[in-house]
């Protein structure tokens, strides 16, 4: 009888953290889901297009307005990159000349993990769906030209972020 009583009290709590888990999980997903919009040039043009819902004489003329400043923001997160990694490598020649080789062993044991979640997630963003949704992303007139500046980095959303001066 005792381990009936467990076994039933076990699996309840079994069922209840797995449903606790579901529930949480769709929460954060409905209330993340209107900000996925902003983190690509292509969702940002799907969600503002569907919020303003304009004509085609709109539409084209607020293409060109978005493909405008699509490469404006594309130079100023190239140019962030750019200096993010030069004062990066900056920090680590200063800071690895105070370090012992156990501390430089492990710093480049925690790079080397860094930069396989960093491959690990270009693999899986390859693969999502949506990054194709309705076939632009692919198009190759929607691309930049070669000599011009690299795509928006898809997964980063600085709308939100406070405007430091």
């Amino acid at each position: 009888m005792k381990r009936k009583l467990i076994l039933v009290i076990l699996v309840t709590l079994i069922i209840g953290f797995i449903l606790g888990m579901l529930t949480s999980a769709q929460i954060r997903y409905h209330r993340l889901k209107p900000v996925r919009v902003f983190f690509s040039e292509e969702r940002f043009r799907d969600g503002f297009f569907r919020a303003i819902q304009p004509d085609e004489k709109q539409k084209a003329k607020i293409d060109l307005v978005l493909d405008k400043y699509a490469i404006i923001n594309s130079e100023l997160q190239n140019n962030f990159r750019k200096d993010l990694d030069a004062n990066m490598k900056e920090f680590r020649k200063e800071l690895d000349l105070n370090l012992t080789k156990e501390q430089l062993a492990r710093l480049k044991e925690m790079d080397e993990r860094r930069q396989e979640m960093i491959r690990q997630n270009r693999k899986n963003h390859e693969n999502d769906t949506l990054s194709s949704r309705d076939g632009r992303w692919h198009n190759p007139s929607r691309r930049p030209a070669p000599d011009g500046p690299p795509p928006p980095f898809p997964d980063h959303d600085t709308t939100r972020l406070p405007d430091y001066k």
